[in-house]
């Protein structure tokens, strides 16, 4: 019990965050483009345009929404497809934003980064499942 309730709290934390982040009437395009700019111009970095730049934020942006979840639901599985869900609904909530513009590419990446975290969680659960297993069926010391 006391797991989840620090899940939660990170779920809260994490649900503050990311709906600032997609409400904001900052222009996303300006920053990446800033952000490629100077990765181009002062690092000498010209492989990778303002497109990879967002898609790697939104892997990295939904892996702790799918490591979170996958520690709050019974299944891995579950953790993932809510996460996956949620990525539709904030796609599809950008439609309404004047600034910001939904894309099926955002969806693949944000499933990634969902994936990466349940699978993150998912090996500490097993993790924690073979160490308890293994302490139970260690002989007791008199």
């Amino acid at each position: 019990m006391r797991q989840r309730g620090w899940v939660l709290i990170g779920l809260g934390v994490y649900g503050v965050i990311i709906v600032a982040l997609l409400l904001a009437p900052v222009s996303v395009t300006g920053i990446l483009n800033v952000l490629s700019g100077w990765m181009r111009d002062d690092l000498g970095i010209t492989t990778f345009g303002s497109g990879w730049i967002e898609f790697g934020a939104n892997i990295l942006a939904f892996v702790p929404l799918g490591f979170l979840l996958t520690l709050l639901l019974p299944r891995p599985w579950q953790g993932f497809l809510l996460a996956l869900g949620l990525s539709v609904g904030a796609e599809l909530a950008q439609i309404v934003i004047p600034s910001r513009q939904a894309s099926l590419r955002d969806v693949l990446a944000n499933a990634l980064g969902a994936a990466i975290g349940a699978a993150l969680a998912w090996l500490i659960v097993l993790r924690r499942r073979r160490r308890a297993d293994a302490a139970a069926s260690a002989p007791s010391v008199p």
